[in-house]
């Protein structure tokens, strides 16, 4: 939908650096991508109860929840799938500017998706796939999906379906099949200190 010609941005005074420098970080949006079942709302919830027991400034962003609300008129086809991310990266975006590290687990299973919510973000956006092989996620099913996916009662289920496009480049790369929890959780905490949004804890 074009921009209406009567509406213009509004420049404001004071800007993400300036909110983020009163909060002891660097604001940034830490996106979890992967399979269902792969681990990913686990890990942000782990990460993100790591960062305020540290006493940082977070926001979690979790796929299901939003969609019991802000997304809750979108559907699973291709498009909906496209704008709930969209939506998500917007909203991360106004997150990242109040100076909050927000932390957002998505299937997100389209990399063109997961690309403009990066382009909304230069130098704040850390991709980190959970590459957990599918055999793993199926086994684990926590919520019966890939059950009625293989039994034909849900269509365009991402991995059996509908396809899941991995990362070319993310920051991060976690297997939780093969790490615990504790140990990736350390992982994307190491990877945030080196790059600056927060200091050694």
């Amino acid at each position: 939908m074009p921009k209406h010609r009567n509406i213009r941005w509004q420049s404001l005074a004071i800007n993400c650096d300036d909110r983020s420098r009163i909060k002891g970080q660097r604001s940034c949006l830490i996106w979890l991508t992967g399979l269902s079942g792969s681990g990913k709302s686990t890990l942000a919830d782990a990460l993100d109860h790591r960062l305020h027991a540290a006493q940082r400034h977070t926001y979690l962003l979790d796929g299901d929840n939003l969609r019991h609300g802000l997304n809750r008129d979108l559907g699973f086809g291709a498009a909906d799938r496209s704008e709930n991310i969209r939506r998500v990266g917007e909203v991360g975006a106004l997150m990242v500017d109040a100076g909050l590290i927000a932390i957002a687990a998505f299937i997100s299973p389209f990399r063109a998706d997961r690309d403009l919510v990066r382009a909304l973000l230069p130098g704040r956006f850390v991709e980190v796939h959970v590459s957990t092989p599918l055999s793993v996620c199926e086994d684990r099913d926590p919520k019966g999906l890939y059950r009625k996916a293989r039994a034909g009662e849900l269509k365009q289920f991402t991995g059996i379906d509908s396809p899941f496009e991995a990362p070319v480049a993310a920051e991060l790369t976690i297997d939780t099949s093969k790490l615990s929890v504790e140990v990736a959780v350390d992982r994307i905490c190491n990877y945030m200190v080196a790059a600056g949004y927060i200091d050694a804890f």
